[in-house]
């Protein structure tokens, strides 16, 4: 049988005492009233917790490992009446957000600690994984929110700007030096290394206002933007690649800018998440923190 609370508070009153009149004056009980109490208590647990004679009273070793977990069981409960009133704030939030790997390094890991400390209700897991698939696992559940700058019509899932997506169209210079790319017609001495074939970021370039279709010599799928990076570092060919990804390698000259006249259209990065699920405001509250760190 589960001890009960009053039971449990004069047990520990009488505990510190070893005095069951003091005792019973600090719960505002008579000592016969105690005495039923702690009676009813170790009736309830089938132990002794007193070793009691006309002029002392002693704990018994039941009585002495009751103490600590009467005292948690009490705070416990006194626990949930400040959460039930309010009075301990947000419960704590474990979150799984997706991301891609490229934007993981370089913009959500270093704001994390931020994020948790602003947001101190808030403990976040990572998911690396592809637009598509950050889609997917949102839509499926096994992700609560992922960081996406795809697309969807999808009325299950709903979002939040976070910050425009700005593009680049790039090559190595030595490779341009050997190659010349300074007009359309030269893309056809040249390797295009993209996302997807279907979700390309050459569209970004292709249907910018100034942007024309071009004809590569051929086309290189990486799946991933960090890849791509990789790839084009490497001469391997040219790429529409994320401003923030490659500022740090125009600035040193690991890549230059190719036909810099033409401005690829721009994208949003939103935070995303299922429009059923009911965290909505934790959600937004996500977003305005990751809204206040600018891209790296």
């Amino acid at each position: 049988m589960i001890p009960d609370p009053e039971s449990l508070h004069c047990f520990l009153e009488a505990a510190r005492r070893l005095n069951f009149r003091a005792a019973a004056q600090a719960v505002h009980l008579t000592p016969a009233a105690l005495g039923k109490r702690i009676a009813r208590l170790e009736a309830q647990l089938g132990a002794s917790l007193f070793q009691r004679t006309t002029r002392s009273v002693a704990l018994t070793e039941a009585g002495l490992a009751l103490i600590p977990n009467a005292e948690r069981a009490l705070e416990s409960l006194a626990a949930c009446g400040r959460a039930a009133r309010g009075e301990t704030g947000p419960p704590l939030q474990e979150i799984v957000l997706g991301t891609r790997q490229e934007l993981a390094l370089s913009w959500v890991l270093p704001m994390l600690r931020s994020l948790e400390q602003r947001l101190s209700f808030l403990r976040l897991s990572l998911y690396l994984g592809s637009g598509p698939d950050l889609e997917l696992r949102v839509r499926s559940g096994e992700v609560d929110c992922a960081v996406s700058s795809k697309h969807t019509d999808d009325p299950r899932l709903d979002g939040f700007r976070l910050h425009e997506e700005r593009y680049v169209f790039v090559g190595h210079p030595k490779l341009l030096a050997s190659e010349p790319f300074d007009d359309p017609a030269d893309a056809e001495a040249h390797t295009l290394i993209d996302v997807h074939r279907e979700l390309s970021l050459y569209g970004y370039w292709k249907r910018a206002p100034d942007g024309v279709p071009l004809n590569f010599a051929s086309t290189r799928i990486m799946g991933a933007i960090s890849a791509i990076r990789w790839c084009v570092v490497r001469k391997y060919g040219v790429a529409v690649l994320p401003r923030y990804l490659v500022t740090p390698d125009l600035e040193a000259g690991r890549l230059v800018e190719i036909l810099p006249d033409v401005q690829p259209l721009s994208d949003h990065f939103r935070l995303i998440f299922r429009a059923d699920d009911p965290r909505r405001s934790l959600f937004e509250a996500l977003a305005d923190e990751m809204r206040a760190h600018p891209l790296k």
